[in-house]
């Protein structure tokens, strides 16, 4: 049994029946808030380009009461990301909450990148929040409110080399979050960056876990053990339900005490 049907965590009820989209929800941190939500009662749809990682996701959601819907779309094409969330809309309902998750940490150099890699850094990063936001505001005006989540990173914080254009778009996340605050806030639409650190998915165990990060894991946490893409879901559960009303314009730090 998943640990979000476990009865040691919180249920929300605020969050049954409420409508939300995850981007990047296939795999990953991703697909912990796709499992989480939907085990919530939320209506939820999700998009990703990884139509096999989407299916594995959805196989293992088979008892919940409402299946979340996967939507193929790349997040980079404003084009389809606008079209996707219309969708997304037609089929779960006005978007109450909105989990702006997409994102690529790709290693990369600095003095090896151009102006292509730059653009296309940004537009998988940072870009697609602020046009996924800006298109579910009239639904959560509508609404009464909502709760954007965007997803930012300690990565920046913590001067890491190997990634500068992820590092600098996720530094951005909070510019983001800090310029919008006020101006939704208005209309009681929530906005919070939701700040992971090290998270020990699949991915990161096949590409970057290894004996000597395990060692600054057990050096620099300050909680022993492995952060894991549900600790984030669990997280973003109280950010999406009414109980986090009052919570706009601020960055919650999930990383077992690392920065």
């Amino acid at each position: 049994m998943s640990d979000a049907a476990s009865s040691s965590y919180a249920s929300y009820p605020s969050l049954r029946g409420r409508s939300v989209l995850v981007s990047g929800g296939a795999t990953g941190i991703g697909a912990a808030f796709v499992e989480h939500f939907a085990r919530q009662g939320a209506r939820v749809a999700f998009l990703d380009v990884d139509e096999a990682g989407a299916q594995q996701t959805l196989a293992g959601l088979g008892e919940v009461t409402q299946a979340p819907l996967f939507l193929r779309a790349d997040v980079t094409d404003l084009d389809a990301l606008a079209a996707a969330i219309a969708a997304a809309r037609e089929h779960i309902g006005p978007i109450r909450v909105l989990v702006n998750n997409a994102a690529n940490d790709v290693r990369h150099r600095f003095g090896e990148t151009g102006a292509a890699d730059f653009d296309r850094s940004i537009a998988v990063n940072l870009r697609h929040q602020y046009f996924a936001t800006q298109a579910v505001l009239p639904d959560m005006r509508e609404a009464g409110g909502g709760s954007v989540i965007c997803l930012g990173s300690t990565g920046w914080m913590k001067k890491n080399a190997g990634y500068p254009m992820y590092a600098m778009a996720k530094a951005a996340v909070h510019g983001l979050v800090n310029g919008l605050a006020r101006e939704l806030g208005a209309a009681r639409i929530r906005i919070n960056a939701l700040v992971p650190g090290w998270v020990i998915t699949e991915k990161q165990r096949r590409l970057w876990l290894d004996a000597e990060g395990e060692a600054e894991i057990a050096r620099v946490q300050c909680l022993p053990g492995y952060l894991l893409a549900e600790d984030l879901a669990r997280a973003a559960l109280f950010l999406g339900a009414d109980d986090s009303r009052m919570c706009t314009g601020q960055s919650f730090i999930v990383d077992g005490g690392w920065v």
